[in-house]
């Protein structure tokens, strides 16, 4: 804070230079001198202001993009205020004005360009919200201020938060509390694919790893029925324990990929090759509202949006995915049936997770439309699926962070990258792995 100040008030005397040494009947060559010494300075200031190197690459870009958009800030309000003084307090004539606002503007669009592109490339907190956002009041006053301050404040507490985690899993790296016996196969849920540059699991699985885990991805396509879904499991199951000579695995799943993965231990034998199951937000029960829903709109427009989601899904490779299946499996009566077909096996430890968002805000869209809806048939709820039909197994576990963000369907995989308050995704499942590594899994 102390340095940024520095930094401002040095660039603030020198961006304003022209003016600053007409008042102090400063000669022409000092004034040119002065002008380009304010160019230098706004050069090397964008290049390199001033910032200590970060723990990563993408850290420290953000955090000279903090910086930067700090300083442009606190010297454009104080560079306003010195143009109210000198157009109303001095004799400078027009002329030295307009070329002193000329200056000072080229030199803020410098440090302004320079940080916004940084914390829009490096950022991941701001997420498209913020970005639109800025986009679209970015000349609208004093909106466009608020909106940067918010950036700053994002940026800066990002490089915090981050910088700390890095630490922490740098200090418990050698312990390895995530080594677990059988390695961990993260299942994903409906209308969602294992995409190689897009983790549906977030920041999540990275963590792990740097922690001993030994993480593998479900592979099956993202729209089918269960049992379609739960033989796809079973067939990579199986390539893992071949492969790796592992004998079980350690099943992490998420929404439906918890019912595809029963069905997987169910119906296709994988018990013998499973050691645990932990599925998060699932919907064991069903969804009232899915009934709701279905019972309300015409088989025929049913089967015309499945048409078009089905041909969309191709092309991002499912080989043949089935959207009413799905739909359909996630019903409370499609569930009702499920249950009494798969029930859940001796040999496997089963575990779930919960969580309820506070208020419909809470969530991204569309999560924040379905809330209310899904509130008024199921009652607490994530945004899709209700607390009550989450609970299975052995154990279950409640997400209640402190506050009024709650933890949404998306948040409790950390699909959004967002840090939220109270509540750390990546940590949730390294307190996991390390509570299965204890118990022998």
């Amino acid at each position: 804070m102390v340095a940024c100040l520095g930094i401002s008030v040095v660039t603030f005397l020198l961006i304003n230079s022209s003016s600053i040494a007409c008042l102090h009947g400063v000669g022409t060559a000092g004034k040119l001198m002065l002008t380009l010494l304010a160019l230098f300075w706004c050069l090397k200031l964008c290049i390199s202001p001033f910032v200590k190197k970060q723990k990563t690459l993408r850290l420290t870009s953000l955090r000279k993009g903090q910086r930067l958009l700090s300083v442009f800030l606190v010297t454009l309000l104080a560079s306003v205020g010195w143009l109210l003084y000198i157009i109303f307090g001095t004799d400078l004539s027009a002329l030295r004005i307009i070329l002193n606002s000329v200056a000072v503007f080229v030199f803020e669009l410098m440090i302004f360009w320079a940080g916004m592109s940084r914390c829009f490339i490096a950022s991941v907190q701001l997420g498209i919200k913020w970005r639109v956002i800025a986009l679209i009041f970015a000349w609208v006053v004093p909106v466009n201020i608020i909106v940067l301050a918010k950036m700053i404040s994002l940026a800066g507490d990002e490089c915090i938060v981050e910088a700390d985690k890095i630490e922490l899993d740098e200090a418990r790296a050698e312990n390895e509390i995530c080594k677990t016996r059988y390695p961990v196969l993260m299942v994903h849920g409906v209308f969602f694919r294992d995409w190689r540059y897009f983790n549906y699991w977030g920041r999540i699985p990275a963590t792990l790893i740097r922690n001993g885990a030994s993480i593998y991805y479900g592979n099956q396509q993202s729209a089918a029925s269960c049992d379609k879904s739960g033989e796809e499991l079973a067939g990579r199951i199986k390539q893992i324990v071949e492969e790796t000579g592992c004998e079980k695995v350690n099943i992490i799943a998420h929404s439906k990929g918890g019912l595809d993965s029963r069905c997987a231990i169910s119906k296709f034998g994988m018990d013998k090759y499973v050691a645990t199951l932990t599925t998060v937000n699932t919907p064991h029960y069903g969804c009232k509202f899915a009934d709701w829903i279905l019972s309300k709109v015409s088989r025929g427009f049913f089967e015309s949006v499945a048409d078009k989601y089905n041909r969309a899904l191709k092309l991002a490779g499912d080989t043949n995915p089935d959207f009413c299946s799905a739909v359909e499996c996630l019903t409370a009566t499609g569930c009702e049936k499920f249950n009494e077909e798969c029930p859940d096996s001796p040999d496997v430890k089963y575990y779930s997770i919960g969580s309820v968002s506070v208020k419909a805000g809470s969530g991204r869209f569309p999560l924040n439309l379905s809330y209310r809806f899904v509130k008024l048939f199921d009652g607490e709820n994530d945004g899709l699926v209700s607390l009550d039909s989450m609970k299975w197994g052995e154990n279950f576990e409640i997400l209640r962070p402190d506050g009024q963000r709650g933890i949404s369907h998306g948040d409790v995989i950390d699909l959004n990258r967002e840090n939220i308050k109270g509540f750390d995704a990546r940590e949730l499942y390294v307190k996991l792995l390390s509570k299965l590594k204890e118990q022998g899994y």
